[in-house]
């Protein structure tokens, strides 16, 4: 690759760690430019490199919002165990599954989230005034990091942001809280997706390492910017981000 190639490959990097940190969906930055500036690699190699970019990213968000978010590490490390096995045998099982079907399937999923968070303007904004007992928490957690993890691993656009709905919607966290948790899943979830990738030889590990550096510093900032920022903001990028991925999606599928 060329110096220019490097350079965009580094900028998106970072690009996706602000992204990522914030409300989830980096990958849809980093996987475009990484195949047009090697069209050579395998979408094996692309998802492999793509998440030792991503896990680096998630983990700098994780320790960043830890500093400021209380968490329930009890039960939030487990989740992140749990997204951590789904998300392998996600990523085992791509090879079973046609994507054509199932691309078409999370586009409506995200277009529903668009539109409920347009029509929810509080949703997300404040933490609910009666809270969720803590056998639900588990669940919602346990349940959201298993099947989400899957989906990470399987096909991965919109991670971080289903988690923060699902948290915001069925637990009522706002959105800085349910970004925080969401990451810690992430964290998991992309974990296991790169040990599988990295086992079967898919993980291009300098080029992975030095996005990953980058990945970081777009991390740290992004996760500040939505502490500092508030719900509003991650509110507004959320609704940004799933109105790109829709488009992203649908360009892919049907362009």
């Amino acid at each position: 690759m060329s110096a220019t190639d490097w350079m965009a490959l580094l900028a998106a990097a970072t690009a996706a760690g602000w992204v990522d940190a914030v409300v989830g969906g980096g990958g849809l930055i980093v996987l475009p430019v990484l195949l047009l500036v090697a069209p050579t690699l395998t979408p094996a190699q692309a998802l492999g490199t793509n998440k030792l970019t991503a896990i680096a990213g998630t983990s700098a968000a994780v320790a960043t919002f830890a500093r400021k978010v209380p968490m329930q590490w009890r039960l939030m490390v487990p989740a992140g165990v749990l997204a951590a096995v789904t998300s392998a045998v996600g990523a085992a099982t791509v090879s079973l599954i046609d994507k054509d079907l199932f691309v078409p399937i999370i586009i409506v999923v995200l277009v529903a989230v668009a539109v409920f968070v347009t029509a929810r303007p509080k949703l997300g904004m404040t933490m609910a005034t009666h809270r969720p007992t803590q056998l639900k928490v588990a669940l919602v957690v346990g349940i959201g990091a298993g099947l989400i993890g899957f989906y990470d691993g399987l096909l991965g656009p919109g991670t971080g942001t289903f988690l923060i709905i699902v948290f915001a919607t069925l637990l009522g966290t706002e959105f800085v809280r349910s970004a925080a948790m969401a990451k810690v899943i992430n964290t998991g979830s992309n974990l296991g997706a790169l040990i599988f990738f990295a086992a079967t030889g898919n993980v291009l590990w300098a080029l992975g390492l030095a996005m990953a550096a980058c990945n970081i510093v777009g991390a740290i900032f992004g996760s500040r910017m939505a502490l500092s920022k508030g719900s509003g903001f991650v509110r507004i990028v959320l609704l940004v981000v799933v109105v790109a991925m829709v488009a992203r999606l649908g360009w892919q599928q049907f362009g």
